[in-house]
């Protein structure tokens, strides 16, 4: 399972952005989806995740401002983000926590390499 993540980049305070997580690999199994973030000096921290059920949750400080939603087609899952703050700042992950799948043995977690987020 790869998880490759996309759309960040530098925006003003106020801004949005949409990253994207395209998961390819193992495409029958079904996963929950998390998107967590890391500011510099500090511990990750879980932002949202939607479960293969399609049950969301959001951490308080995104609550009204973060959307999840994923796109099963396209093994996509995509984070809006709106009345963006400097705070949130960082590099943001995709994660993949394997629920079912058919094929034993696989690993029950995968991260990609992240999409770095700059709010000024």
């Amino acid at each position: 399972v790869q998880l490759v993540e996309s759309g960040g980049g530098s925006v003003e305070a106020g801004g949005s952005l949409r990253l994207s997580c395209a998961r390819s690999g193992y495409t029958s199994c079904r996963f929950d989806m998390s998107w967590y973030r890391q500011a510099p000096g500090k511990e990750r921290e879980f932002v949202s995740d939607i479960d293969k059920d399609g049950s969301i949750r959001y951490a308080d400080f995104v609550k009204g401002r973060f959307y999840i939603s994923q796109d099963s087609a396209k093994n996509t899952v995509y984070l809006q983000m709106n009345s963006l703050k400097p705070e949130d700042t960082g590099m943001y992950y995709c994660k993949a926590d394997l629920r079912w799948c058919s094929v034993t043995g696989l690993p029950t977690n995968y991260w990609g390499q992240g999409t770095q987020v700059t709010v000024s």
